[in-house]
């Protein structure tokens, strides 16, 4: 029997890449209750391969006990573009299916900075706005509640 493919869903952190994964359903049953992978073999291998546009990385292997789980692929170059596959293997079956590629641009801090300061402008920008309208409303410049003496017209 062939395992796989995995379920991977990939989102993209400083310099780097979160990778979750679900393993495969088995199709095994016992006493009517499906199996899971791990209630099967108790523990997985799981193999990561990192694409870019020139070249192809296979990360060391990893095992799992879990059925869901994340794990983080760091150390990449800001703002390219990487794409991640996933195969689960098991010590007694080597047959498997791997997941199908997903690809995302690692984010940089430049872009992360970008954003902070871009929040933190318009919320400054709100602030002097209202306390220059402020300023000018007890000044009297603006939205006038008491006509003006006599004298003065």
């Amino acid at each position: 029997a062939f395992l796989g493919p995995p379920e991977v869903n990939i989102s993209s952190c400083l310099n780097c890449i979160n990778v979750s994964i679900k393993l495969p359903t088995s199709h095994f049953r016992n006493k009517g209750k499906l199996l899971s992978l791990i209630d099967i073999y108790n523990e997985l291998d799981y193999d990561i391969t990192l694409k870019t546009l020139d070249r192809e990385h296979k990360i060391p292997r990893e095992k799992t006990t879990e059925e869901s789980f994340s794990t983080i692929v760091d150390e990449l170059y800001p703002n390219k573009n990487y794409c991640v596959s996933v195969m689960v293997t098991a010590s007694l079956n080597k047959h498997s299916i791997p997941s199908a590629w997903k690809c995302i641009t690692a984010n940089s801090v430049a872009q992360q900075d970008y954003h902070t300061v871009a929040v933190a402008g318009a919320v400054c920008f709100s602030l002097v706005l209202a306390g220059a309208l402020k300023c000018m409303h007890v000044g009297g410049y603006i939205l006038q509640t008491k006509a003006l003496p006599r004298t003065l017209v």
